[in-house]
């Protein structure tokens, strides 16, 4: 089923809202006007009655009622749609105003209110009374109606008008409140043709939100964001697609260039086997790069899945510096461990990130150098720096530098590094719910990574 549109539903709404409104201010003027119509006849009744009251009450006996007739005859005969009855208590009518008038017998006993009752279409509207006369027993009843059709054919007249204003209002409301609905999406359809072209050559076009109203502001404002975002992961997209191109283009054209070379001419089976070798470790850059692309990949995806067990921290970091400590002798870089703390986590995937991050301090610590392992506890975390002298690092780079491929220093692509190991490891410290970040300046870097910290009462597991 086809849903109806914005400016439809805003139509209906507009339409329904004003004709309820129309039809409650409708029904309560009729109510009010039944209302006084009924009241004016009250009045008028209840007048007649009085005066009709005081000249019956002048008799002694009922008998004595002819005399009266003139002045009866004068004072209800004079309206026209007044008809009146006088009776006594053995229901006999001594006087009829006028002489064909007739009022139904039930009605004589209801002394109480109004009554009514229709009359070969005729609507009479009447009160009842008791006169007591002078002499103690005797008494006679009157009866008054009057005829309130015109009042009737009124109100008939009234609702069929009432009606037809109704349907009339409730199209004409239908219509206005297209038109308003229409101009006051004006700006939501114009938003909506500014979003219809952006497209991956214009994400960085975003729809201005000075004229646009206040309701719509933070909607735009959302989706300015969500291109903005769009615009930042589509250029890292690019930006990493060449990267891959690139890097994998070098080791490749090495191959090619050491084969075609070998191939030049005839060789001794030495020389065959110095550069299948040779090969060999470019095949193994290039297998490492291609696990590194899929790690991150699958940290991309939510598919890296760590194991949870409680780690000492302390102890993986000093069995990595013990592996690391020939190479560091070697240039005279010298390693220090303060601190403990205990972690949840992948003793196989922390070792990881921690080795790229000692690799990357021992590649551009200086000789005589001393690099700087410390762990403490704080505030519900485990922090854990890896602190290395060294050239520092320009602040432009600083955000980038978890960026897949990103160099501070293009220049450096030494040890067949391609620039994916601070990446791997942001996603190995956020597979383990944690953060990184690096500082660096006069002279100093320095990269903090953050865990969350577990109970002591935690069994010990270093995994290591």
């Amino acid at each position: 089923m086809r849903r109806l549109s914005l400016t439809t539903r805003l139509s209906l709404l507009f339409m329904l809202a004003l004709t309820g409104v129309l039809l409650a201010v409708g029904l309560t003027f009729n109510l009010l006007s039944r209302e006084h119509f009924i009241d004016l006849d009250r009045h008028a009744l209840h007048d007649k009655l009085q005066a009709s009251q005081r000249l019956l009450g002048s008799l002694r006996r009922a008998d004595e009622l002819p005399a009266l007739r003139p002045q009866l005859h004068t004072l209800l005969g004079a309206h026209q749609d007044l008809r009146a009855q006088v009776v006594d208590r053995d229901g006999r009518v001594l006087l009829a105003e006028p002489a064909q008038a007739a009022i139904p017998a039930r009605f004589r006993t209801q002394t109480r209110g109004l009554w009514e009752w229709w009359e070969e279409g005729r609507l009479l509207r009447g009160m009842t009374a008791e006169v007591a006369l002078a002499e103690p027993g005797q008494s006679l009843t009157l009866l008054l109606a009057l005829d309130v059709t015109h009042h009737a054919d009124f109100f008939a007249a009234l609702e069929r008008w009432l009606w037809i204003a109704l349907a009339v209002c409730a199209l004409l409301s239908a219509g206005l409140g297209w038109l308003v609905a229409r101009s006051g999406l004006r700006p939501l359809r114009e938003v909506t043709q500014v979003a219809a072209t952006v497209s991956a050559r214009s994400l960085k076009e975003r729809i201005p939100q000075a004229a646009l109203p206040v309701e719509l502001q933070p909607l735009v404002s959302s989706f300015n964001g969500m291109l903005e975002r769009l615009d930042d992961a589509f250029m890292r997209l690019s930006n990493f697609s060449a990267d891959i191109a690139h890097e994998l283009r070098t080791p490749l054209t090495q191959l090619m260039t050491h084969t075609e070379v070998v191939l030049s001419r005839a060789r001794s089976l030495e020389e065959y086997q110095d550069a299948l070798y040779g090969n060999l470790e470019d095949l193994k850059q290039m297998a490492r790069m291609i696990d590194d692309m899929l790690f991150l990949a699958k940290a991309d995806n939510g598919l890296i899945m760590p194991e949870h067990k409680s780690l000492a921290l302390h102890e993986l970091a000093e069995q990595l510096l013990d592996y690391y400590r020939l190479l560091a002798e070697d240039r005279n870089i010298t390693l220090q461990l303060h601190g403990t703390g205990m972690i949840d986590g992948d003793a196989g995937m922390l070792r990881r990130a921690l080795s790229n991050l000692l690799s990357n301090a021992l590649r551009y610590t200086p000789a005589g150098g001393c690099i700087r392992v410390r762990i403490a506890s704080f505030g519900g975390q485990v922090l854990l720096g890896v602190e290395n002298p060294g050239p520092s690092i320009p602040a432009e780079h600083l955000g980038r530098l978890f960026d897949r491929f990103y160099r501070a220093d293009p220049a450096r692509r030494e040890g067949g590094n391609a620039g994916l190991g601070l990446a791997i490891t942001r996603s190995i410290v956020e597979a383990h719910r944690g953060s990184i970040r690096c500082e660096s300046a006069h002279g100093l870097t320095r990269f903090e990574l953050a865990f969350p910290a577990v109970s002591a009462e935690r069994p010990l597991n270093a995994g290591a």
